[in-house]
């Protein structure tokens, strides 16, 4: 008998995911309001100039710099006001020794080389017919030049991009209605497990609540993704062949939780391997180590790319599942949908470790922690892979190197779950 291969560390894993992915190729155009969270599909180039002229970046008074020589907080300098010009009205050109009263956005006059904000002026009467200026304003003093934000045929967005709310601003403030996208990753999903029992229902003897299919189903729709929930499938080997089909027939990616490690009740693992192929089985990850990455076939004489549909198979325990996702299976779909390969594992930070960690595991650790008032991290008292109330509690996520011990005061590797929820 061949003795089993060992666990592959993390970091090969996710390099395995992001070297299989292929990203998506089908789009679709859509409106620039309904964008947000889709990954655009081609670049899009400014069409103008933003600012399109020279606008107040103040509300104030448009001078000519020369006019307002010697102002200063002990001795104003006296001019007559000849405009007022508010945003979206052009005003007419400055004649020399005056000031056009001005408000932020609205375009500087022809003449004008400066504006001194309010705050630095006063005016003489009720009327404002003339303002003291306490201030010699250097010439382009609050002045918003054009074409300092966005040149006219510059790249504003390029292709790969998520767009979030400022994304989607950018391409509006250019004018863009519409933005061509990528189309969204179809994804399968079931739940393997006899002892599963979804809430509301009667819950049996030795049954479960199905909490993984909430927390896969949430993660999945924050990611973007068009969800297929084939629900739970019973614990026999036909049930879940069938049911791996059925969704590799319709879906980019099928995902399931449950089933993958080696018990006789675990037939995720056979049925993947006799419906498509299996490439990594089992990560050196703690929570999570049997995780399953493979493809089922689309049809029955089918063995190309084109015709086969993704696998990852997610271990059963609720903190795995949740761990593993963010670790290994977001970057993956993030590829999917067209990100670059740089860019879609999580960021993290240095942060200082509160508390002792003595006995740490052979595998890669993902430790549940939150941000204490002293700028630290403390740990959830109970890291085990069902306690679930771990990750509602925490902040993020301690990457743990294998074997490594951890002392109060040492710098620790964080992902917060702000970067990956």
């Amino acid at each position: 008998m061949n003795a089993r291969p060992p666990p592959l560390p993390t970091a090969e894993a996710l390099r395995l995911l992001l070297d299989a992915a292929r990203p998506l190729t089908g789009t679709e155009t859509i409106a620039t309001l309904d964008a947000n969270g889709r990954v655009l599909a081609a670049d899009r180039h400014a069409q103008m100039d933003v600012p399109g002229s020279d606008n107040s970046a103040m509300d104030g008074y448009a001078v000519r710099a020369a006019d307002c020589a010697g102002a200063g907080a002990d001795h104003g300098v006296r001019l007559p006001v000849s405009q007022r010009i508010p945003a979206g009205q052009p005003g007419a050109p400055l004649q020399p020794g005056s000031a056009a009263r001005i408000f932020t956005g609205a375009l500087v006059p022809q003449g004008a080389d400066a504006i001194v904000m309010q705050e630095s002026c006063k005016a003489d009467s009720e009327g404002g017919e003339h303002v003291t200026l306490f201030e010699t304003p250097q010439p382009g003093a609050w002045i918003r030049r054009s074409g300092e934000d966005i040149r006219s045929g510059a790249v504003i967005l390029p292709a790969g991009t998520r767009l979030r709310a400022q994304q989607l601003g950018l391409a509006a403030s250019i004018g863009l209605a519409a933005l061509p996208v990528l189309r969204r990753l179809r994804v399968g999903v079931f739940f393997t497990g006899d002892e599963l029992t979804m809430p509301g229902e009667p819950l049996k003897p030795g049954g479960i609540y199905n909490s993984n299919r909430f927390v896969l189903r949430g993660l999945l729709q924050d990611l973007g993704c068009e969800i297929s929930d084939y629900g739970i499938v019973p614990d026999n080997l036909a049930a879940t062949r069938e049911t791996l089909r059925n969704a590799a027939a319709a879906n980019d990616l099928v995902i399931t939780s449950g089933g993958v490690s080696v018990g006789e009740e675990d037939h995720v693992k056979p049925a993947v391997e006799a419906e498509g192929r299996l490439a990594m089985w089992q990560i050196a990850l703690k929570p999570g180590k049997p995780l399953a990455f493979g493809a089922v076939r689309r049809n029955a004489g089918g063995n190309g790319n084109g015709e086969e549909a993704f696998f990852i198979g997610l271990p059963g325990n609720p903190v795995s599942t949740f761990v593993t996702f963010l670790v290994l299976v977001r970057p993956f779909i993030l590829r999917l949908q067209g990100l670059a390969a740089a860019e879609c594992a999580p960021a993290a930070y240095s942060m200082r470790a509160d508390f002792d960690w003595p006995k740490p595991d052979r595998r890669n650790e993902f430790l549940r922690a939150r941000v204490n008032a002293q700028g630290g991290l403390d740990l959830f008292p109970n890291q085990g892979s069902g306690v679930l109330t771990s990750a509602v509690w925490g902040d993020g996520l301690i990457d743990n190197p294998p074997g490594r011990a951890i002392a109060r005061g040492d710098s620790v590797r964080f992902i917060p779950f702000s970067e990956v929820l």
